[in-house]
């Protein structure tokens, strides 16, 4: 079984990416960009902004699609994850919903933290590793 979900790659004034800390499993204690399962019937775009929302308080607008993995779940289960590039267009940044923590990151933040995995080298492969 697929179950489609969305990711958000998003970066501030000083090109540093917005990572979430999993509050729940899969990857539970692990950072990530946020984003999460779409809901049934629901686009990509509206899917995208509810689940930065949701996690990390910020309204944004849905860019380009930077690329797509597939990760194995439970019971079979197959996550095809469709990232997209997004820039914030509002609202005040503070973990929430199965967000236990968010911050931005620069390059060197990602090499001591623990991500969740394929995280750092699909945003190597897509160009959108932070500037700093």
């Amino acid at each position: 079984m697929r179950v489609n979900c969305v990711g958000a790659i998003i970066f501030d004034a000083f090109g540093r990416l917005l990572l979430v800390q999993r509050g729940h499993a899969p990857g539970l204690g692990l950072w990530s960009v946020p984003g999460g399962r779409l809901e049934p019937g629901e686009s990509d775009e509206a899917g995208l902004r509810r689940e930065v929302l949701e996690e990390t308080g910020l309204r944004v607008a849905v860019g380009r699609l930077a690329g797509t993995v597939h990760r194995p779940g439970p019971g079979g289960v197959t996550y095809v994850i469709r990232d997209y590039l997004a820039t914030v267009s509002g609202g005040t940044a503070a973990a929430g919903d199965d967000a236990a923590a968010l911050r931005w990151c620069d390059r060197s933040d990602l090499a001591r933290l623990p991500l969740t995995e394929g995280l750092l080298d699909c945003l190597t492969e897509w160009g959108a590793l932070p500037h700093a």
